[in-house]
């Protein structure tokens, strides 16, 4: 059959183009002339030359022309057709493929008058016979022709016209004129034709039996030798008579139609005969497929179930919702005899659509675990729609540039010519949607739109695709907590759930802001969250007093970063000595912070107060209130113990208008006393202060740290530290044994190495002699160390920084 195929329908041909062949091309049509010459058909064109173009069963192009059409080379009983086809892959028509195609069928079997009721135009034909004498002319009406002659005879040059017989006048067009308002004219050497577009001006609407008809009733005259020849040109077609009830199509037509009927005394049906596409069917195969065909006394019945063999569902949108309807061409050919034109047949073509039905589209979700793909199957669908775009994270791609996305899009094909897409994602690309649902279990989200296009009508429609997939993958955050001397600490460990979760200390949102306000560490790598407190805050809960252990607590909360949903709790407990609450300085300054226990939560820290009760805290917190006093103040008792004097005061609390408070905190300081003496104070010039050499045992360490605040300083899972070259290292030097206020730490040489032997070669000199080596390019800088709760004795301390180097010396590299 190839591309192009042609079947002969009686006085009809009917020429199809292959929707496989011709798929994704657009097409053009021209109808070629005797000469050679190819004429592009259009809408109009079509009406009035005797052609129909039609989108059949999916996309298949029908081309039918009638036997007496515009440019059918007619000779005895043959006639034959040729078309031009022109293909190409782009609308403007450039690089197009052209394919001719001629078709021969015979058709012999004229009756006096035929009539044809094509979707776009009416075609009458009438045997060209010379009557005796103009008298013996049959009138429709009595007063039809009174008028006739003066008119035809009024053009003498015309070779024929024509007459329009309306209810208000008669008009006449010469051929010129006729065609030019696209009427379709022609003359053979048995008969004369006379083809009407619907919507020509002089067509109108009649009805007879509740079915609408359109109608020309007029007189096509010819000069024959000497004689004016007339013949009636009448033609009627119904324009309704379509019916849609119980899932059944009803098509009524009523039979002799009064305009076809004008004079006619006596009747007789001859054959009434039914069937689709052109092609007549049988009783039997009616049967088969439940059609019925009722030709009763008045009017001719078909019954088609809808969705029947013979016609097929098309893809329809209304206002942007899917849905199908039913398409199917039936045809009827009705031949009867009567006494003025003897036998007639009249085929009518009706191309019937059932309304819009709204269809739901089914979306199924099959998860492929092993292979972390999502596969989504879209559909079904009728062939005719097409997926073309696909929108998701408000981008959107045609259906070839989808895999540069991570969608990979199949279709689907089934016997019956319907197909579905199936979409395959895989689980972590970035427009699937992941969260976290409970335990160990994650859900997968894909929320993507398809945009589909239905061939030829162009109408466009989107489905949302919303699929959903629980997968047990979900890793949660863990964590670690320790405690140093004045500090709690959380290391968080990221899971693969908690991109999105927020830390929470109860209900305030810990940011790096915030935490830089309270002096807390707060740093996130990426996989780990990092959480540091000092132990004296506001949001440690202190949970147990004794007189040598304080139990303190640090709890933090992530959340979901959408909802606030909590999601994960963590903790750290660590013991501390109650000797972190207080400092006894050397000049007798007491610093004493008391903390607020869990339980004792309508206790204001801002009311407490020691011994003598003008004595109130200095600083105050939720949970602390801080005191800083001389040991000679407030209230404080002394007491001599031999080589010991002992200060003892209180933080008390006490409720408004009672003296018995409900809270104690005693505290202690101790100072030695090495002697007692009564001395005769006498001025004299102190002779100045010497050092002795001496020899025991130090304990030191030397700390890197992260920042010039020195709060933090890097851990040992953390070496070996990157730096780049000029950037700040942050060293502190401290003594750690003996405690002894009466020590300064004082450092004469420092040298960098470039291994970790203290003695390999090269070294460099950061101190000389306890100063800067004013050889380096960037010198060394001391930092000067104050008083805090973790550094009791500054003058134990030493802090510089040191500019990242090579080892180089002008443009020399040192080695060992």
């Amino acid at each position: 059959t190839g591309p192009v195929s042609s079947e002969c329908l009686g006085n009809l041909l009917r020429i199809m183009l292959s929707a496989e062949y011709f798929e994704n091309e657009y097409v053009s049509l021209s109808v070629v002339d005797q000469s050679g010459t190819a004429w592009e058909l259009d809408e109009t064109m079509a009406a009035q030359c005797g052609y129909r173009v039609t989108y059949s069963t999916w996309s298949s192009i029908e081309f039918r022309a009638s036997a007496l059409s515009c440019h059918s080379h007619l000779e005895k009983d043959v006639f034959t057709v040729t078309i031009q086809i022109k293909a190409s892959p782009t609308p403007d028509m450039s690089n197009a493929t052209t394919h001719l195609k001629s078709a021969t069928c015979q058709y012999g079997l004229w009756s006096p008058r035929e009539l044809i009721c094509e979707s776009n135009y009416m075609e009458v034909s009438v045997r060209r016979e010379v009557p005796q004498t103009i008298k013996d002319f049959v009138q429709d009406e009595h007063e039809d022709w009174t008028l006739v002659f003066p008119e035809a005879k009024a053009e003498e040059a015309s070779i024929w016209q024509i007459v329009f017989h309306q209810p208000e006048e008669k008009r006449a067009l010469l051929v010129s004129n006729a065609w030019s308002a696209g009427y379709g004219l022609n003359a053979t050497d048995s008969r004369v034709l006379l083809r009407v577009p619907y919507a020509a001006a002089q067509v109108q609407l009649v009805e007879d039996q509740g079915i609408t008809f359109s109608v020309l009733r007029s007189s096509t005259f010819y000069k024959y030798q000497w004689v004016i020849l007339m013949v009636d040109t009448a033609v009627a077609c119904p324009v309704d008579g379509v019916d849609f009830t119980n899932k059944t199509i009803t098509w009524t037509v009523p039979k002799y139609i009064p305009p076809l009927s004008a004079g006619v005394t006596s009747f007789k049906d001859m054959l009434v005969e039914a069937g689709v596409d052109l092609q007549k069917l049988s009783a039997k195969e009616m049967a088969s497929r439940k059609y019925v065909l009722l030709n009763e006394l008045n009017a001719i019945t078909m019954k088609i179930p809808i969705g029947a063999e013979g016609g097929y569902y098309k893809t329809s949108v209304n206002n942007g919702q899917l849905g199908a309807k039913y398409s199917i061409n039936l045809f009827f050919e009705h031949q009867w005899e009567d006494n003025k034109w003897g036998l007639t047949k009249h085929t009518i073509i009706k191309e019937i659509e059932t309304p819009f039905e709204q269809a739901e589209v089914a979306i199924t979700n099959n998860l492929n675990l092993s292979a972390r793909l999502m596969n989504v199957t879209v559909g079904t669908f009728l062939p005719d729609a097409e997926l073309v775009n696909l929108t998701f994270e408000g981008v959107t791609v045609a259906v070839p540039e989808a895999v540069q996305h991570g969608y990979l899009i199949h279709r689907a094909r089934y016997a019956n010519g319907s197909k579905a897409f199936i979409i395959q994602v895989p689980l972590d690309a970035p427009s699937v949607k992941k969260e976290y649902l409970r335990e160990d279990m994650r859900a997968y989200t894909l929320n993507v739109t398809l945009t589909f296009i239905t061939h030829p009508s162009s109408e466009t429609f989107v489905i949302p695709v919303i699929a959903l997939s629980a997968v047990k993958d979900a890793v949660l955050p863990s964590m670690r907590g320790f405690c140093d001397g004045s500090n709690l600490h959380l290391i968080i460990t990221h899971g693969n759930v908690d991109q999105n979760w927020l830390p929470f200390i109860s209900d305030w949102h810990l940011t790096p802001e915030a935490a830089q306000k309270y002096n807390y560490s707060l740093r996130d790598n990426g996989t780990h969250l990092a959480i540091s407190v000092p132990f004296i805050s506001s949001h440690v809960n202190y949970e147990g007093f004794h007189t040598s252990a304080i139990k303190a607590s640090f709890y933090l909360t992530l959340k979901d970063g959408i909802t606030l949903a909590q999601r994960r709790d963590f903790s750290v407990s660590c013991i501390f000595s109650p000797s972190e609450l207080i400092q006894c300085l050397p000049n007798g300054t007491v610093i004493i912070t008391a903390i607020k226990l869990v339980g004792d939560e309508d206790l204001d820290t801002g009311l407490l107060v020691l011994r003598d009760r003008q004595c109130k805290p200095s600083q105050v917190t939720q949970k602390t209130a801080t005191f800083k006093f001389n040991v000679n103040t407030c209230g404080t008792s002394r007491k001599f113990n031999g080589t010991t004097t002992t200060y003892e005061n209180e933080v008390l609390y006490f409720r408004p208008g009672n003296d018995t408070p409900i809270y104690q905190l005693k505290f202690l300081c101790l100072y030695a006393v090495e002697q007692t003496v009564d001395v005769r104070y006498e001025f004299k010039k102190n002779p100045p202060p010497s050092i002795k050499p001496g020899f025991g045992c130090l304990a030191l360490s030397l700390k890197l740290f992260k920042e010039k605040s020195y709060s933090e300083p890097y851990q040992e899972s953390e070496y070996p530290v990157v730096k780049y070259l000029k950037e700040a290292l942050y060293f502190e030097v401290e003594l750690l044994q003996p405690k002894d206020a009466r020590l300064d730490l004082n450092l004469d040489d420092c040298w960098a190495t470039n291994s970790q032997s203290q003695d390999s070669l090269p070294q460099w000199r950061i101190l000389i002699h306890g100063c800067e080596n004013n050889k380096d390019s960037y010198r060394t800088v001391f930092h000067k160390v104050n008083y805090s709760l973790r550094v009791k004795f500054p003058q134990h301390l030493k802090r510089f920084e040191v500019r990242m180097f090579a080892f180089v010396l002008g443009t020399s590299l040192l080695q060992e």
